[in-house]
């Protein structure tokens, strides 16, 4: 299984935190990781969005159907990501639109096997994906995509 979390782009400062909206240049960054996602993601990805303004306009920047998942919120546990994306039992790649520290968490969570406060920048995708090896599974770092890395 893979799973993607991409971390919001970058958004306006004010309250509610809920409804704050990108910036000209977190739309930008949102376009620029859309277009990857577009030549690197599996059609038959699930897509699940925070229920934020924020998370749903970098969602949006993809056109694909998405589904909006109050689970992984502003602070979520990583458990509770990694739950709402049926990890490691899902069948399907998933990718979680969503916030830190969340996500820097649940990723140290895979790749470490503790929750650690690591930092997922704004726009930035990290895809992790499991693989079984000798009897057993374990999880790698398979990408790290920024927006200022990827060409038009």
């Amino acid at each position: 299984m893979d799973i993607l979390l991409w971390r919001h782009a970058e958004a306006e400062i004010g309250e509610p935190d809920e409804g704050r909206a990108l910036t000209p240049k977190g739309v930008r960054q949102a376009q620029k990781m859309a277009q990857w996602l577009e030549r690197n993601l599996p059609s038959r990805c699930r897509i699940l969005v925070s229920p934020t303004v924020r998370t749903l306009q970098t969602a949006q920047a993809l056109e694909r159907k998405f589904r909006i998942c109050p689970e992984i919120a502003p602070g979520a546990t990583p458990e509770a990501l990694l739950a709402a994306a049926n990890w490691p039992d899902g069948k399907e790649p998933v990718l979680l639109v969503g916030h830190q520290p969340s996500f820097g968490q649940a990723a140290a969570l895979l790749l470490c096997g503790s929750t650690q406060d690591w930092t997922i920048r704004k726009g930035n995708i990290w895809w992790i994906a499991q693989r079984e090896r000798d009897g057993s599974s374990d999880n790698y770092l398979k990408a790290v995509v920024a927006p200022d890395l990827v060409m038009k």
